[in-house]
């Protein structure tokens, strides 16, 4: 932990000067109450640093929410081990891609099943915050149990004592964005309209108490929610998938759904204040987590520990090194294949920004966060699932 200064508080080892930067930009608002909290997986981001945890008083940066409200993991241990698996994992692998959509900007064909109670639950939702979620997206029902693409994956997983994990991360997908996008563009005009000099028109934010605040935070609720069951229903879908692939049924004996793009009202330091993570877990004492690595590394089952300075809080993974297009121009789809060796994947160069090299060393990440979290469960990849 360092104290860059008395608005900004740094557990990242690794930080270039550009995201020490903008941090630093950040904390100048005068809302930001106590501090910034920047976690060990810290980068550049719209507006706000991706990995940072911002406290505000009376107002909110939707951009400092991230632009996938409600984007997060969640994890399953099942009762099986390593040993009980079938040896060829690719038909796993292709099962999973046929029964979850991948990639941005497809879908469900139709709403399933499973799908159905969980669509008619966010329906009454959106009823009651007073809005209805077509004018964002029309079909936005069937986006519910997809994927998406960047660095949104699906992992079978075992930890050090040969368990078996089912593992995914995923947020609130194209609604979820257009709602984000949406907000942040109402704020730029709030502040237009009110002539607010901002270090950066990103930075631009709602006042508690107007109503484009009210309206943000239902939607902004909305969204987190949607996130939340897109990653219950995909999980499901692995389960039964893979429940078919190693001949028997799943019991669950632990699951995990946390959130690392939201916002939620939190006392610190004596106020009352609303602390936005943008790439970082609630890490309350006894709070489980979920910290994944890059493709090809390792993940993490994690326990809080109530860290006071960093407003509770914990990495969420482990934080780019390279931006998307300075890894495509660095790296090979020979070098992804000699980093994945050994787990199942679909091998493609359009995952080659995903490469672990692209990413800061989740170990040290982990090193970094040593006062944030405790280690529950290391996890390694056996198959890994991504969209283009």
């Amino acid at each position: 932990m360092e104290s860059i200064t008395s608005r900004l508080i740094n557990w990242a080892s690794i930080l270039d000067d550009r995201t020490r930067q903008q941090a630093l930009t950040t904390s100048r608002l005068p809302f930001i109450y106590p501090h910034l909290a920047l976690m060990p997986d810290a980068h550049l981001g719209k507006g706000a640093t991706v990995g940072s945890v911002i406290p505000t008083l009376g107002a909110i940066i939707p951009a400092a929410v991230g632009v996938d409200i409600g984007c997060g993991m969640i994890a399953v241990r099942t009762q099986y081990t390593l040993k009980e698996l079938p040896r060829d994992r690719k038909p796993l692998r292709e099962s999973i891609e046929r029964a979850v959509p991948l990639s941005a900007g497809h879908n469900n064909r139709k709403v399933t099943a499973t799908a159905e109670p969980r669509i008619a639950e966010l329906h009454r939702r959106a009823e009651k915050a007073g809005f209805n979620p077509a004018q964002y997206v029309a079909k936005w029902d069937l986006q519910l149990g997809s994927l998406g693409s960047g660095n949104h994956f699906i992992e079978v997983c075992t930890d050090e004592t040969d368990a078996v994990w089912l593992f995914l991360h995923s947020g609130s997908r194209g609604v979820g964005n257009k709602i984000a996008q949406h907000h942040i563009e109402v704020a730029q005009g709030v502040a237009r309209d009110k002539r607010i000099t901002l270090e950066d028109r990103d930075l631009a934010y709602l006042e508690e108490g107007t109503p484009q605040f009210t309206r943000y935070i239902k939607e902004l609720r909305w969204a987190q929610h949607f996130a939340l069951l897109n990653r219950e229903e995909m999980m499901d879908r692995v389960i039964r998938q893979f429940s078919d692939w190693v001949g028997g049924p799943v019991t669950e004996t632990e699951r995990i759904n946390c959130h690392h793009n939201f916002t939620q009202q939190e006392t610190h330091y004596g106020k009352s204040v609303w602390v936005s993570r943008k790439g970082a877990i609630k890490a309350e004492a006894g709070d489980p987590g979920l910290i994944p690595g890059s493709m090809g590394t390792a993940s993490y089952v994690v326990e809080g520990l109530g860290n006071t300075a960093s407003l509770n809080s914990s990495p969420h993974g482990a934080g780019r090194e390279y931006s998307r297009n300075a890894a495509r121009k660095t790296f090979s789809l020979a070098q992804l294949k000699e980093a994945m060796h050994g787990i199942e994947f679909r091998a493609s160069e359009a995952f080659i920004d995903e490469i672990p090299a692209a990413y800061k060393p989740i170990d040290q990440v982990m090193r970094d966060a040593a006062d944030l979290v405790k280690v529950r469960h290391r996890l390694r990849q056996l198959v890994n699932v991504k969209g283009d």
